[in-house]
Parts: structure tokens; C-alpha cells; sequence
């Protein structure tokens, strides 16, 4: 399974995201290679990823800077009609009015957004600072669950089952 986090907005949790997941699918025996790339690099990992999954904040700010992804993500399925997309809601603070109202928002981007969230938890930082994924740093912490389940998910999604998160559109579809 290969799995492209991308996005043109810096600070959505990408490379955190990445991080996390790589750490918990070496827990699991997959084999891992993770690439941090910005840019024209991106558009490159979406020409070979079975999935690609946008990581985006909360906020109608982070949505709206989800447009120039969209279209990179649409120029992709021109070419690769498979490329599964989805939108996975990251910085969530779940006690307040953005982020009770994130998922109607991203939304309205078109693409399913994964049923997995990631909340705006310090263990994230501490993990990295750390030199790990919040599964090996802190495998208790809701952080670590969180990781955990996004695989999961992706996992599902890859290996054939519907999920009510990610799923394929077909480029014609919008």
C-alpha cells in the first residue's frame, strides 16, 4: 500500500501524520519507506500512491486551502483513474465550534473525509521531538490510538472493504 499525505498548505499535519503512520506500520511488519517532499514532488508520489490522503485543519480557512490540492488531485485521476482520495481532519479540538462543524466543512471539498480523526494533542510534538511515533512513545495515549485507527482504516480501504471514510470517485465525478 502506498500512501501519499499531501496538500499545498504547510502546517496541516503531513509530515506528522506520516511520521505516526510509518512508526505504526513498522509495528505491524509492513515495510515502510517514508519521503517528506514539498511541491512538484507531490505530484510526482500521487502518480504512484494507491491512496492519497489530505490532511487539513478544522478551520473554513484550512478547507479553502485545500482548492489547489483538489485540482492536483484531479490532473492525478485524469491519469490514474484508481488514485483513492480522501480528506483526513487533523488539529481537532473537539470541544469547540470548529471543531464540531469540521466535518461539514471539508465536506463540501467532494472528497469523503475519513472517519479517523486527529486531535490537537502535545504527544504528536513529544514523539517527534523524541524520535518516534506516538504508538512507540506513548502507546496509551489517545494520540496513539488515533494513529492506530487511521491505519486501520487505510488498511480496510486498501485491502478491499468499504469503509465509510475513503473511497475512489471517478475523475468525471468532481
Amino acid at each position: 500500500m502506498i500512501i501519499a499525505l499531501t496538500g499545498q498548505k504547510g502546517g496541516a499535519g503531513k509530515s506528522t501524520t506520516a511520521i505516526g503512520l510509518a512508526v505504526a506500520a513498522v509495528e505491524r511488519a509492513h515495510r515502510v519507506l517514508l519521503v517528506d517532499a514539498h511541491g512538484d514532488i507531490q505530484r510526482s508520489a500521487l502518480m504512484v500512491a494507491d491512496i492519497a490522503v489530505l490532511p487539513c485543519g478544522p478551520s473554513a480557512a484550512d478547507a479553502w486551502a485545500l482548492t489547489a490540492t483538489l485540482d492536483v488531485i484531479g490532473e492525478a485521476r485524469t491519469l490514474r483513474e484508481h488514485l483513492k482520495a480522501c480528506v483526513l481532519i487533523t488539529r481537532k479540538q473537539g470541544r469547540t465550534a470548529l471543531g464540531k462543524g469540521a466535518r461539514d466543512v471539508l465536506a463540501a471539498s467532494g472528497l469523503p473525509v475519513l472517519s479517523t480523526e486527529l486531535g490537537f494533542r502535545v504527544a504528536y510534538q513529544e514523539a517527534i521531538a523524541a524520535g518516534r511515533g506516538p504508538t512507540t512513545f506513548s502507546p496509551r495515549d489517545a494520540a496513539a490510538s488515533e494513529i492506530r485507527n487511521l491505519l486501520d482504516e487505510l488498511e480496510i480501504l486498501f485491502y478491499g472493504q468499504e469503509t465509510s471514510g475513503c473511497y475512489a470517485t471517478q475523475a468525471a465525478a468532481g
